[in-house]
Formats: C-alpha cells, structure tokens, sequence
C-alpha cells in the first residue's frame, strides 16, 4: 500500500514540476530568443527554427546560414498574443491515440504556453507579407517593444503607433487646453 501512495505521491510531483518550469524558465529578449518561425519570412522555410533579435532598425532571424531581416521602418502592425500548444507531440502523441478507451486522448490535455508574435510589413517592391513567430513566454511582448522603439508601427489599441506619435498626440492636447 505504501509502494502506491509513493508513486501516486511522484507522479503528481512530476506533473506538477512539468506545469511550473516551463514558466520558470520564461526569458527576456536581451539577446538573440530561441523562435519558431511558423510562415511567412521570405527563403525561410515554414516551421523553421532559429533565433530572432532586434537591432539597428532591424528584425533578424537566423536558422544556420540562412538568414532574413525586416526593417523596423517597414513593418506596419505588430501583434502579440499568448497560446498553447501540447506538450507530448510528434509520434508518441500520434502513437497514444491508438490507447484502448481513449485513453491517450489525455495527453492532448498537456499544453505548454507560448508567445506568438505577428509581424505585418512591406517589402522594398511595396508587397504586403506577414510572418508569424512562437517563442517563450515573457519574449513576445519585450521585441514588441523594441520594434516599436525602432520605428515600427502597431494597431494595438492602447499603443501608440510610433514614438513619435505619442509625443506629437501628447504636445496637442497640451495645446488645446
């Protein structure tokens, strides 16, 4: 009878630690963040991954060798969200569906929370292209705000499109008053 307690006590222990680290372990964009690019990049590959930073005016992803960077200047929306997405994929996930009385289905329970991030912006022929991003959680909304410092714009209500469109709202309502 203790045998059971004891792997009933591991067990919730174990699904417990797997619920709280990924949360823990949430990073900052100070550097270069580990990414998903799910589409939209142009010569990146759907579902690449690699590492995404801004700097000098510029959104940079790197997978490998390859590389693709937007200019800041170009990108007209930028838009976070928080998502999930399940924790036992690939071919165990697909393999334990087949579990008499559905019991894999359980596992389409687990989910891990992810940012995502969507970029909207034009190329230098003036095409419209989007791409969308997942990454840790806590990163998404810090590269918004770099973007948006480095001249991108967002429709984000409650945000400013540019930071210089907040000082100019802000100098105008000090002139009508």
């Amino acid at each position: 009878m203790t045998s059971r307690t004891t792997t009933i006590l591991v067990g919730m222990t174990s699904l417990f630690a797997g619920l709280v680290i990924p949360a823990a372990n949430a990073q900052q964009a100070s550097g270069p963040v580990k990414v998903v690019q799910l589409t939209g990049l142009a010569g990146v590959k759907d579902n690449a991954k690699g590492t995404l930073r801004v700097e000098n005016g510029q959104l940079h992803f790197v997978r490998g060798k390859a590389s693709s960077d937007v200019s800041a200047s170009s990108i007209q929306d930028v838009v976070t969200a928080a998502d999930s997405q399940r924790a036992v994929g690939g071919t165990i996930g697909l393999m334990s569906m087949a579990a008499p009385y559905g019991g894999g289905r359980v596992l389409s329970l687990f989910r891990t929370k992810i940012d995502t991030l969507t970029v909207q912006y034009r190329d230098a022929d003036g095409g419209l292209h989007g791409a969308i991003f997942t990454m840790p959680v806590g990163t998404a909304e810090t590269i918004k705000k770099e973007l948006v410092a480095q001249g991108a714009h967002t429709t984000a209500p409650g945000e400013s499109k540019t930071p210089a469109a907040a000082t100019s709202t802000s100098s105008n309502k000090e002139q009508k008053q």
